[in-house]
């Protein structure tokens, strides 16, 4: 066995409990009102990613960890213990798979790739366009195409907003002083 094999046999042990994971996951959060958008399942922890229209509140994460724990107790592919970690993908949210892509259309992202040489490269823009094999991005004006083969992490990026300042400069909270003038 090389030094590479024992990663790949443990991705390849996670990637198969996260599949399962998903299937069952998804079958018991549909008719509460949620969409599994995520799955991963690092050593010993299932981390689960929630959302639905409107964002995902506390009480809908709890909905989801009371409905998905049992399930996933009997889950032949956990066999030991694990840490259950149901969230909402965020702000930032990860994209790992080609419907994460597409639903990011429009929105600015940062992409980590790999490289031909085995070196990465990060490309911030905006999502162009995203399709079966690939995605497209505008960075500074030019369209950068990139397989989903050769990314290696992917997350929207929020834009943050300015909060206008009140007309004619005044600060809350601060009394203008009266002018007292000589007549």
């Amino acid at each position: 066995m090389t030094d590479t094999e024992p990663r790949r046999h443990r991705a390849a042990t996670a990637e198969a409990r996260a599949a399962a994971v998903a299937r069952v996951a998804a079958e018991v959060l549909g008719p509460i009102g949620l969409e599994l958008y995520d799955v991963s399942c690092p050593a010993g922890s299932v981390r689960i990613l929630v959302d639905r229209p409107g964002g995902v509140d506390l009480e809908a994460r709890e909905r989801a960890t009371r409905a998905v724990g049992p399930v996933l107790d009997r889950l032949e592919e956990l066999p030991g213990p694990y840490t259950l970690e149901v969230s909402s993908p965020g702000l930032e949210r990860p994209l790992r798979r080609s419907e994460h892509f597409a639903g990011a259309v429009g929105e600015r992202v940062v992409v980590r790739v790999r490289e031909p040489d085995g070196r990465t490269r990060r490309l911030r823009g905006r999502l162009a366009g995203a399709g079966e094999h690939g995605c497209d991005l505008d960075v500074d004006g030019e369209r950068v195409p990139v397989r989903y083969d050769d990314v290696v992490e992917a997350r929207t990026v929020f834009e943050w907003q300015a909060t206008p300042r009140p007309a004619g400069g005044s600060r809350p909270g601060r009394a203008k002083r009266a002018k007292v003038g000589s007549a």
